[in-house]
């Protein structure tokens, strides 16, 4: 049964799902599964980063932007959109898999626009290499 997301645990869910997903899927987790060395650090940091996001509490302090142009350098420039889409996929999937109500929505459109700002600023940092 769907529930609405209410709290850390209801983001916690979400991410630990999702990873489960990303880490298994042979496209998109070898990214992942390379880079991460230590997984329940890095599913806590997500879920900071997730429930900053959607509940406005000053959790999370990093970089994404560097985070993941480190990944693109580290595997020859090789993210493109495509892998953000099925990322942005994955993710969908597992809220409504798990949820429902407007939080979805939100953390659907949030996701959406920071993939976009990802990608972007990862193309911009290939002008510089």
């Amino acid at each position: 049964m769907r529930k609405e997301i209410k709290n850390r645990a209801d983001v916690s869910l979400l991410v630990h799902s999702f990873y489960a997903k990303i880490r298994a899927n042979e496209e998109i987790g070898p990214f992942f599964n390379e880079m991460i060395q230590d997984w329940d650090e890095h599913l806590e940091k997500l879920t900071d980063f997730w429930e900053t996001n959607l509940f406005a509490v000053r959790k999370y302090f990093g970089n994404p932007i560097e985070a993941h142009n480190k990944v693109d350098e580290k595997f020859n420039n090789s993210i493109d959109s495509s892998l953000f889409g099925l990322w942005l996929n994955i993710w969908f999937e597992t809220l409504e898999e798990l949820f429902e109500g407007e939080n979805v929505e939100i953390l659907k459109r949030r996701a959406r626009k920071m993939s976009t700002f990802l990608m972007v600023n990862i193309i911009e940092n290939r002008k510089k290499i």
